[in-house]
């Protein structure tokens, strides 16, 4: 067990690097960087951005981004399923007495039902009548609503990927802003237009109106995405 916090500001501070250099090159807001070190997880906006922002920075640092996020996990991940799986096991003895109870009605409608077929069959021989003929299926006509791709989804196939995505150009309002890992669900952003920085692009398959379209180089890239396609910015 090591701290992580203090770890990655000797590393920072070891390398000469300021906040506002590391933010630049990780793609990572310096107050998310400062509250990494001073270990205030809570700060950032969810678990699965902690971790992603933990690698990212403990790569650029030098360090082994995996043992940062095992680290993390093993302190501040382990805990609370633990805990999660002694609330499951606490709450099944009352679901399955529910269950027996549930079980032993439906029996018993079951073998109501059984007796009143019996008794309904043979009034009905009793009385030499004929089955009722048996009405023709209705096929149902409703159509699915025809639902339109979003117009950018991203999905990272390796490794993770800043995206900031905003409406209409570099000064619109922000649609979208945050680092995506690998077996993150694709991410949908919808707009008529939209200005987009990727700071990895060999690292994600990206879709317009859910065709699959090519951005390559190893270099961030800022695109301009339309119904059409995209071009660079």
């Amino acid at each position: 067990m090591f701290e992580i916090g203090t770890s990655l500001r000797e590393a920072r501070v070891r390398r000469g690097v300021e906040f506002a250099q590391a933010e630049l090159a990780t793609k990572i807001r310096g107050k998310y960087l400062r509250a990494l070190e001073e270990e205030q997880f809570e700060v950032l906006p969810a678990q699965t951005y902690v971790k992603g922002f933990l690698r990212t920075y403990a790569e650029y640092l030098g360090l082994d981004g995996q043992l940062y996020v095992d680290e993390y996990n093993s302190r501040f991940v382990a805990g609370a399923a633990h805990e999660s799986h002694i609330a499951r096991r606490s709450a099944a003895r009352p679901h399955r007495r529910n269950r027996r109870i549930e079980t032993s009605v439906v029996l018993i409608a079951l073998g109501l039902i059984a007796i009143i077929t019996v008794v309904v069959i043979s009034a009905w021989k009793a009385s030499g009548g004929s089955p009722p003929a048996a009405k023709p299926a209705i096929r149902s006509t409703r159509t699915r609503p025809h639902v339109t791709p979003a117009l950018l989804t991203v999905d990272v196939v390796r490794g993770s990927v800043h995206v900031t995505a905003r409406s209409g150009s570099a000064t619109g309002g922000v649609v979208y802003d945050g680092t995506i890992q690998k077996g993150h669900e694709p991410v949908a952003i919808r707009g008529r237009r939209l200005w987009v920085q990727i700071d990895s692009p060999e690292n994600l398959k990206i879709r317009v109106r859910g065709k699959l379209v090519h951005v390559l180089g190893l270099e961030p890239r800022v695109i301009v995405v339309t119904p059409t396609g995209w071009h660079p910015a």
